[in-house]
């Protein structure tokens, strides 16, 4: 039954992580619900409902459009991928709590916001402000320990991020400090602590794997979002394990 519900989860994340390519793509345009069908971004042809089978359809379809030939982005079938999962290591590691329903809308939030910062390196207010009454609920109802770090870790997400901004003359955005300051909420402040540690060595080691092999320069703009939204699942999955291993190895 266990093997069941986590298939279960693993499909259904596939089917939203298509829905969450769609918002990602359109709300930074305007356009989310000014357009119903899903279309080819190359040759704007409507969608059959074969070619909207999450990760399958790009399969089949050998990452190309049926009508116009053109390459389509990896980002889709990947998006579909990293939510279904998500989704089913939510139901694994939490099982049918209160905090499965955080863990889906955490998923669901970065899976987002990892699409609008690859694709026009920007982090919605729009998706921001959905989101954060709802990790606040959540959190009222399953408070972590103590209860007060959901809010010092907001504290410590935006002004953490609010200086760097500062002293680095633009370093990093302010969509990037307002997902920390939500992301503390879900993590608490040893959480959004690890999580600004693991990003930071994510994005380097990233940054640096691009540059030899010359695929960015010095001057290439590189979207932090994804690195933090990967950062943030590490941490809410196994940051107390992680905190705990450092603290008996170190102290």
């Amino acid at each position: 039954m266990n093997n069941y519900f986590i298939i279960t989860f693993f499909i259904l994340g596939s089917v939203f992580g298509s829905f969450f390519n769609v918002v990602g793509l359109r709300v930074p345009m305007q356009n989310f619900l000014t357009s119903n069908r899903s279309y080819c971004p190359s040759c704007k042809r409507q969608l059959s409902w074969y070619e909207l089978i999450p990760i399958l359809s790009y399969a089949f379809q050998r990452g190309k459009c049926k009508g116009c030939k053109q390459h389509i982005s990896i980002i889709y079938p990947f998006i579909e991928l990293f939510t279904a999962f998500l989704f089913a290591l939510s139901y694994s590691l939490v099982g049918f709590e209160i905090e499965l329903i955080m863990a889906l809308s955490l998923t669901s939030l970065v899976a987002i916001i990892m699409v609008t910062d690859l694709k026009y390196m920007v982090i919605p207010n729009k998706i921001l402000l959905f989101f954060l009454p709802i990790f606040i609920l959540i959190r009222f109802f399953s408070p972590l320990q103590p209860w007060w770090s959901s809010i010092v870790g907001a504290l410590i997400g935006f002004f953490l991020i609010f200086f760097i901004i500062l002293f680095s003359k633009g370093g990093m955005g302010a969509g990037d400090m307002k997902l920390f300051a939500i992301l503390g909420v879900v993590l608490g402040y040893q959480g959004i602590l690890l999580t600004f540690f693991i990003a930071v060595l994510l994005g380097s080691i990233s940054s640096a794997i691009l540059l030899l092999l010359k695929q960015v320069d010095r001057k290439t703009a590189i979207p932090f979002g994804p690195y933090i939204c990967i950062a943030a699942c590490i941490t809410y999955f196994w940051g107390y394990d992680i905190i705990n291993w450092y603290v008996t190895s170190f102290f």
